[in-house]
């Protein structure tokens, strides 16, 4: 019998010299334009838009969009390797990035050619912040539900109604708004406008005053007859679901991958300070209780991103993501909850205390639970897929 031939393997999950330079340049960035302030962000609840237009300098603001319309043309998984690096150090403006990027794929995929032409190189470039409103105080999950009206007028519509918990809201140039325009025929009526900061009618009412993600506002929208061209129309009447939920589909990837940056950052904390903290004589690194709460935070983790990486790749390829995102977002922000709950833990009485970084990565991993879909929602996604998947045999 011959001896055994030691074949190298390369890492199928290796990332490629480009890949890496993104993301060691954008992490670069991050640890030197983010984190130093988003401690004292979070505690004014403040959304400084010069940390946008500095991201935007970067090339970020477009990343994954065709170079056609101003973007850098690098695709999904490029974006979701800057998102990870962006929330391991301010997880508010990961999420502002993230619904910014949202908000130009319905124009990019629905929109006319005058409309990509009119509202993506502004956007793409940073000069113009996008945001997308579609929940209502009657309509979070079930999205079907909303009531905000678009009424039929000379040139196109009036809106009435309100929007909440709207990101970037309060700071946007363009929104992209989801309204019926017949409430009798439930989602057969949605229907998507892009909508202008100054028209008429449209005004910002407040913000909300959050658990987490407090450098992130999210706004209150107010329609009162807002009057919006049918030029501003994406796709015909009735379609807006279908817009609302194929941009949600790409979303929940990229919150995904900043669940997986927020969820490292404190798993590294945690190590650290585990590392140097010293109880009965020696380091509490040493303790097996710490080490089995390390491990289980460093496989999650590390489980987290192969997820978002897979359903990246999947979309980059133009195959389905609607059960690989949703697997992501669900089993990345779960894992970012009970990873931030368990540094608080390790930290001990030092990490309830709002000096310390943990406390405000475990206020910021909560929200990851509940906005893109809850994920109740996600699993339903989830388990309908597989028990279609079955019945087909």
């Amino acid at each position: 019998m011959s001896a055994a031939v030691s074949v190298h393997r390369p890492d199928p999950f290796a990332l490629s010299p480009e890949e890496r330079q993104i993301r060691d340049t954008v992490r670069e960035f991050a640890q030197r334009e983010l984190a130093p302030t988003v401690a004292q962000r979070d505690e004014e609840e403040r959304y400084d838009r010069s940390l946008f237009e500095r991201m935007a300098s970067l090339g970020l603001t477009g990343l994954p969009y065709p170079e056609e319309f101003g973007g850098a043309g690098m695709g999904t998984f490029a974006w979701i390797l800057a998102c990870e690096e962006i929330a391991a150090a301010d997880m508010g403006m990961a999420i502002s990035l993230s619904v910014h990027i949202l908000a130009q794929l319905p124009i990019l995929v629905f929109g006319s050619a005058e409309q990509k032409q009119r509202f993506l190189p502004p956007m793409m470039a940073g000069r113009h912040l996008g945001a997308f409103a579609l929940t209502e105080p009657g309509a979070g999950s079930d999205a079907a539900a909303l009531a905000l009206l678009a009424e039929r007028t000379d040139g196109g519509y009036a809106l009435s109604g309100s929007k909440i918990w709207i990101t970037n809201g309060q700071e946007s140039e363009v929104t992209i708004v989801f309204a019926t325009v017949d409430r009798s025929r439930g989602r057969d009526a949605i229907t998507a406008f892009v909508v202008e900061r100054e028209t008429p009618g449209f005004r910002v009412a407040g913000h909300e005053r959050k658990m987490g993600i407090r450098d992130s506002v999210s706004a209150e929208l107010v329609f009162e007859r807002a009057l919006v061209p049918e030029a501003n129309r994406l796709g015909e009447e009735g379609d807006g679901l279908k817009v609302a939920l194929s941009a949600l589909g790409a979303g929940r990837i990229s919150i995904a991958a900043a669940c997986v940056g927020l969820a490292r950052s404190a798993m590294e904390h945690a190590g650290r300070y585990a590392l140097q903290r010293t109880q009965f004589g020696r380091a509490i690194a040493d303790q097996e209780m710490i080490q089995a709460m390390l491990a289980d935070a460093a496989t999650r983790v590390e489980a987290s991103r192969l997820l978002t990486w897979r359903a990246a790749r999947i979309r980059d390829a133009g195959g389905p993501i609607n059960a690989p995102s949703s697997m992501a977002k669900m089993f990345a922000s779960d894992t970012a909850m009970q990873v931030t709950t368990d540094a608080v833990q390790i930290y001990g009485g030092a990490g309830y205390s709002r000096d310390n970084p943990v406390e405000r990565l475990m206020r910021d991993a909560k929200g990851a639970q509940i906005y893109e879909g809850t994920n109740q929602i996600h699993r339903l996604i989830v388990a309908q897929q597989l028990l279609e998947a079955l019945r087909r045999g």
